[in-house]
């Protein structure tokens, strides 16, 4: 009987990471073969798109076809459309196991592990493929600014003093159950922090781990692929050992506490014209100030230049870098996935077309 493939599920927050980390194991694959499924957030495929560019795996129109390496899922929540979609997806993969050494998954940043890894308890996977490693990547300066609560520390402090107080919001128990479920942590983006605030935020992550679990700094996901990779954790046969907010739900209840249709959304603007990136990334800035964004993300045109502009945001801090050229029969659009609470889509659109 043919050895299990090793899958590899890389989790974390929005912003932290979890695609630069796929593209740099992709980019330094050492001979391995990687197939990779993308769970996106949001109607436009960034973050498929992004693994595309890597410029290792083949570019192909329809990348769900059988011979893809790199397959989309974009309901944004595999918790919830493991039957839909993953198990087909899976299947397929299973099909071309001779010629695959290896699978990642990246989760939605809004997707809880431990309902993905039961999928591979269900017969028609577990004996063809099996969890290698829940990988879960941590952004320090997000985590040090208080993202999952107004005042993280202030609000710790109120727990400890009163046990009847519950202060958690959504979003800080995604980030525990995420914590909980994993194998090893990659603490990102240490660069963007002083050695007192990396000491704080590294002993918050520990609070929050139920075994004894490595942790790993990185500054731009780059880690060599022999730390996240053959880790042979079988995570599907010990999963009692990695505790969630949900686990006292049914199996196959989906009106689950983290709803995201009523907390988090996305909205996906798509614009036949060029931006001045200083003046978009100041709009984005302004917009992030104004609505409840947690994440900015999208491709744009530059007026003269040859080059797709990459722009990603996590609050005020965002990033940008050309990765690749406009291929001749492409339209030069800019396509921007805005995730937060409570959006208002028109307001970003207007501000957005008013750019000079």
């Amino acid at each position: 009987m043919a050895a299990k493939i090793p899958v590899t599920v890389i989790t974390g927050f929005l912003g932290s990471g979890k695609t630069t980390l796929i593209r740099n194991l992709l980019q330094n694959n050492q001979g391995r073969r990687i197939a990779v499924i993308v769970n996106e957030f949001g109607e436009l495929g960034i973050d498929g798109e992004l693994l595309q560019s890597c410029q290792v795996c083949p570019e192909e129109e329809d990348n769900n076809n059988d011979d893809s390496n790199i397959y989309e899922l974009t309901n944004g929540c595999l918790c919830c459309t493991v039957q839909e979609e993953f198990l087909p997806t899976m299947q397929q993969l299973i099909k071309r196991r001779d010629n695959i050494d290896c699978i990642l998954i990246e989760t939605s940043g809004l997707a809880l592990p431990k309902p993905l890894v039961k999928a591979f308890r269900w017969q028609e996977i577990r004996n063809a493929a099996t969890v290698d490693s829940v990988i879960t990547v941590v952004d320090s300066e997000a985590v040090a600014a208080g993202t999952f609560a107004s005042d993280l520390e202030a609000v710790e402090s109120q727990r400890q003093a009163d046990d009847s107080l519950e202060h958690e919001t959504p979003l800080q128990e995604l980030f525990e159950d995420q914590l909980a479920c994993a194998d090893l942590v990659v603490l990102n983006k240490t660069d963007l922090v002083n050695q007192e605030t990396l000491a704080e935020v590294k002993d918050l992550v520990k609070e929050e781990l139920p075994r004894v679990v490595k942790i790993v700094e990185s500054h731009q996901s780059e880690i060599d692929s022999s730390i996240l990779l053959g880790l042979q954790a079988a995570v599907e046969d010990n999963l009692d050992k990695r505790p969630s907010h949900h686990d006292m739900e049914e199996e196959h209840d989906h009106d689950h506490d983290h709803d995201h249709d009523d907390e988090i959304t996305s909205h996906h603007v798509v614009l036949d014209r060029t931006f001045e990136p200083k003046q978009l990334k100041q709009q984005l800035q302004t917009l992030v100030q104004q609505q409840e964004i947690f994440r900015v993300k999208g491709f744009v045109a530059v007026k003269d230049k040859p080059m797709r502009l990459v722009m990603q945001g996590v609050g005020n801090r965002f990033e940008q870098f050309y990765d690749r050229a406009w291929k001749p029969e492409e339209m030069r659009q800019t396509r921007l996935v805005f995730i937060g609470k409570d959006l208002k889509s028109s307001d970003i659109e207007s501000q957005l077309v008013s750019l000079n």
